[in-house]
């Protein structure tokens, strides 16, 4: 199987210039999965929730819209971020998106810091089959809570799908390491880079794109900055050898009688 992510740049709240950056770099790929980064069509540093319900969209829309014509033409599977206005209510999403339109959407559990003040959480954790491989999706600053990718793993998660927008230098680039090691999983965290100033205040995004092998090793990681479409072929059979040594295995060797809850 073919997996791979595009990192890049988006320019806050130019939805029209980054839905066609995303199509210029995506149009006559040849994978199976692509993940694209948190929020890459809206920007993600909203001065106020008005802001951001400007910016927001229904799903299908748009960006469905435009990354499902990619994936009829290429054969794509796309997980995206994308603010998502449903029910009057906005959220920090990942949509997977089929030739046929958008599969499922993941709402993000973990909110990070004034997401809070914009966003509701979503509140469950689903594997979507693709291609014969068993998906799941989680986005940014859910990396940080373990009991988020076992939950993934125990349903069978071969690929954890990860669209962020870091501003914490160096945390995610380890901790899904650890978490694709734990669970013997591949993961593909696809962040954005650059910056976004509001108000005087300066968010920079950290880059460093980077997909994971089960046993935990780096199959390849962007630089900070720049813009990179990477794509590379797995064997998703990988995934399912969850023994550590011949005596270990992560899943049966837990012991769930005495851990907390």
């Amino acid at each position: 199987m073919k997996i791979g992510y595009l990192q890049f740049n988006p320019d806050f709240g130019k939805t029209d210039k980054n839905r066609e950056q995303i199509q210029n770099k995506l149009e006559n790929i040849k994978a199976d999965i692509v993940v694209l980064p948190e929020l890459p069509v809206s920007g993600y540093f909203f001065s106020t929730k008005k802001e951001a319900e400007i910016l927001a969209e229904p799903i299908p829309g748009p960006t469905t819209n435009m990354l499902q014509k990619i994936s009829l033409k290429t054969g794509t599977y796309f997980v995206s971020g994308i603010l998502e206005k449903s029910n009057g209510n906005l959220y920090n999403s990942a949509v997977l998106i089929s030739p046929e339109g958008p599969i499922s959407t993941y709402r993000k559990t973990h909110l990070f810091y004034k997401e809070k003040e914009f966003f509701q959480p979503g509140n469950d954790y689903f594997i979507v089959d693709i291609k014969g491989v068993k998906i799941g999706m989680l986005v940014c600053f859910d990396h940080l809570f373990p009991e988020a990718a076992r939950t993934l793993a125990l349903m069978g998660a071969q690929i954890i799908c990860h669209p962020s927008n870091l501003v914490l230098p160096e945390i995610a680039q380890q901790t899904t390491r650890v978490r694709a090691l734990e669970n013997r999983v591949f993961w593909i965290m696809a962040n954005r880079y650059g910056s976004e100033t509001k108000k005087g205040k300066t968010n920079t995004y950290t880059g460093k794109s980077q997909i994971i092998a089960p046993n935990g090793k780096i199959i390849h990681q962007s630089s900070a900055e720049g813009d990179e479409l990477y794509i590379t072929e797995i064997d998703p059979e990988d995934a399912l050898k969850k023994n550590i040594t011949e005596l270990n295995n992560v899943f049966e060797d837990r012991r769930t009688d005495i851990y907390i809850n």
